[in-house]
């Protein structure tokens, strides 16, 4: 097997590195090495490595900033899943690719299957939404999994802007009124490459995020709870939960980011673990 791994150097993108690395050769590319905003570039790359597998890990991931730049969210979550579609049908080759659960509105009472209609409230969302849609439409084997709230030791993400705010502060406000499922990278990347070690794999799109649920104010009291625990803070701050209205964003979030992974766990046998046993698992880690 021999894998063109892309967004090498972002916070799913190392996981997979290591999670890939026991399948074959994997040709791992940060963004100095392949700009997904450079077609040309990409389709270069494509074809002089000739994969069998590409596995897209690379993405926009500035929500709010993508507001102001809608233009750079679809050049890289919408054009260049849909080159790497087109270029993975040519060679045969599978296509990975990850979305997010920011193609909803969140307006659903219960988690969101892979059959109800997406309606993004932000550029963002919408970029990823159309990423989706070209990879579907190419006619390449492919593989979509939608995942939520993805946190990892590398990167920028929500858990690690928590955690240096609690050394700062001795009190926060979080948004308590948003609900979806925390999604450690390393179980996303872990699960791919169980995924990809097996023969007859499906074609579609999967909901993938890790089980449970709980809001962004409780997901911040866990944090800090945990970190306490392991020594990573000398004290916790106190949380106070606050609702969306109170913390305007320029990029609108969905109230509901829970994801139905039903269907995944029915065609693969596999299921991510409760997002409390990813935390801890996460700040456990020597390397943190």
């Amino acid at each position: 097997m021999k894998i063109l791994l892309t967004g090498a150097a972002g916070q799913l993108g190392r996981e997979l590195k290591r999670s890939l690395a026991s399948l074959g050769e994997v040709v791992a590319c940060d963004r100095r090495q392949l700009d997904l905003a450079r077609p040309d570039a990409l389709r270069t790359a494509v074809r002089t490595s000739a994969p069998t597998v590409i596995v897209n890990a690379a993405a926009y991931t500035a929500v709010d900033k993508a507001e102001t730049e809608p233009a750079v969210a679809d050049a890289i979550n919408a054009l260049a899943p849909a080159i790497l579609a087109e270029e993975a049908q040519r060679l045969g080759a599978l296509l990975i690719h990850y979305s997010s659960d920011y193609v909803f509105d969140g307006s659903k009472a219960t988690p969101y299957t892979e059959i109800d209609v997406p309606a993004p409230l932000s550029a963002y969302g919408r970029s990823k939404l159309a990423g989706e849609r070209a990879i579907a439409a190419s006619g390449a084997r492919h593989l979509i999994f939608r995942t939520s709230w993805v946190y990892g030791l590398h990167g920028a993400n929500f858990m690690k802007t928590m955690l240096r705010l609690g050394r700062e502060r001795d009190e926060l406000r979080v948004v308590g009124d948003q609900v979806g499922a925390p999604t450690w990278t390393r179980h996303l990347a872990d699960v791919t490459a169980l995924i990809l070690a097996r023969r007859d794999l499906p074609n579609g799109l999967y909901h993938l995020a890790a089980a449970g649920e709980t809001s962004w104010h409780g997901y911040a009291e866990a944090i800090f709870a945990e970190a306490l625990r392991v020594g990573l803070l000398e004290k916790s701050p106190v949380v106070h939960r606050i609702a969306s209205a109170d913390y305007p964003l320029p990029a609108p979030r969905p109230a509901n980011s829970r994801l139905d992974c039903a269907r995944f766990q029915h065609d693969f046998d596999l299921a991510l673990p409760d997002w409390r046993t990813g935390l801890i698992d996460c700040l456990a880690d020597s390397r943190f």
